[in-house]
């Protein structure tokens, strides 16, 4: 998994590449708890090279929007492949995260 950071204004912009699974989640779930700090963060996570998602980055994911959300922040999910997206709708998350088809829409949910 390859994760390339910017910022888009005050939004953070994590570019994920790569599949997200037990091998990987922990060290996602590192880079992007530390990056969160408090939670109040404007977040945006690129998903468009996110070629696979598990139950691990499921909760890793879940995990940050609660931290997020708790701290007054906001995160939004943009560019998930059609693989991920179903994924997400078949767990319920679609009702859980914003999901946008593109950044620039997804920029302007904050």
């Amino acid at each position: 998994m390859d994760i390339k950071e910017s910022m888009n204004g005050a939004t953070h912009v994590m570019e994920i590449n790569g599949r997200l699974d037990t091998v990987t989640a922990p060290d996602f779930q590192e880079k992007l708890m530390s990056k969160i700090g408090d939670g109040k963060i404007k977040l945006l996570l690129h998903c468009a090279g996110l070629s696979y998602i598990s139950s691990s980055g499921l909760r890793v994911f879940l995990m940050a929007l609660k931290k997020i959300k708790a701290g007054g922040g906001q995160m939004v999910l943009c560019c998930l492949q059609d693989s991920i997206q179903e994924v997400f709708d078949i767990s319920g998350f679609s009702t859980l995260f914003t999901i946008e088809q593109n950044c620039e829409n997804g920029l302007t949910k904050f």
